[in-house]
């Protein structure tokens, strides 16, 4: 069973700036929830016992949220006890740990910070601004499979076909309904050349091989050190294996994603879906109406 995880959350979040100058993506609320705190608790909710979360400048307010802070601590056991008790829950998720990246210079480097924390073992990586829905957490989905190839496994998501050159694209020779073996992961491809729909989806479970794989690849693109072209020389010498995922992936990376994952979280919550749903009918019925006077 896997019991380590990587969450790489060094990245610079430069698309929702001026919001993230001052605060790290990963903090951003949906809602009243942090990020990153949906990704721990999915590590968690897998049976995952320690997490190694890599940081960089400025992100100091995630190592805080899982602290624990006394003195809110005292106020909450006095006046709301169950917030109190979910604020204690926060700091005992799971035995978390941080490393900081000190040049942000791509996937890849930052994975490889974590080669002493996780040693020989196989480690699962769950990208920080990515937030995953599903019955089965998705990263319990991946360890099966692990369980079952002993071998590095992708977590893939079916993309529109025209869209391909969006992501990071796998192909290879189909196993399964939702299991590939892979003999291709190409970054962003050409419509024409992808060589499927599927999309590397924000969740791994890596041997520890892929270390030595990122020692002897090159620096691509902008000079970074890509996790994908890693995993290519990792290909040459073990097998790899893709799983198309079952659930919903919420990439938080961007803003119009942002606020649709915030408008889909609201809804399901009780305390004020109905008001919140009645709210959107006023607003759609307010800009149709603009939209025919123009």
């Amino acid at each position: 069973m896997i019991k380590k995880a990587v969450i790489p959350a060094a990245g610079l979040g430069t698309r929702f700036l001026p919001a993230t100058k001052a605060q790290p993506k990963e903090m951003l609320p949906i809602i009243d929830t942090p990020t990153i705190q949906y990704v721990v608790q999915e590590a968690v909710d897998s049976g995952i016992e320690d997490i190694l979360i890599i940081t960089g400048k400025g992100k100091r307010a995630i190592e805080d949220h899982f602290d624990r802070n006394f003195e809110l601590e005292e106020r909450l056991q006095e006046k709301e006890e169950a917030m109190y008790w979910e604020m204690r829950k926060l700091s005992e998720m799971a035995n978390i740990y941080f490393i900081r990246q000190k040049e942000i210079i791509g996937l890849g480097d930052a994975i490889y910070y974590a080669r002493q924390h996780t040693g020989n073992e196989p480690f699962a990586v769950l990208l920080g601004d990515t937030i995953m829905d599903s019955v089965i957490p998705v990263t319990q989905q991946l360890s099966d499979i692990y369980a079952q190839y002993h071998s590095s496994v992708i977590a893939v998501e079916t993309v529109p076909a025209d869209k391909v050159n969006r992501y990071g694209i796998v192909g290879g020779k189909s196993i399964s309904d939702s299991i590939l073996q892979l003999d291709q992961l190409i970054e962003k491809p050409s419509i024409e050349s992808a060589p499927s729909n599927l999309a590397i989806a924000g969740r791994y479970i890596l041997t520890p091989e892929i270390f030595k794989a990122i020692e002897e690849t090159p620096k691509g693109k902008n000079n970074e050190l890509q996790l994908t072209d890693a995993m290519l020389n990792l290909l040459k010498t073990e097998n790899i294996y893709s799983h198309t995922i079952e659930g919903k992936r919420y990439d938080i990376g961007n803003k119009l994603d942002f606020l649709k994952t915030t408008v889909e979280f609201a809804l399901r919550r009780k305390e004020f879906a109905d008001p919140f749903y009645q709210f959107l009918q006023e607003i759609v019925a307010s800009h149709q109406a603009n939209s025919d006077k123009n």
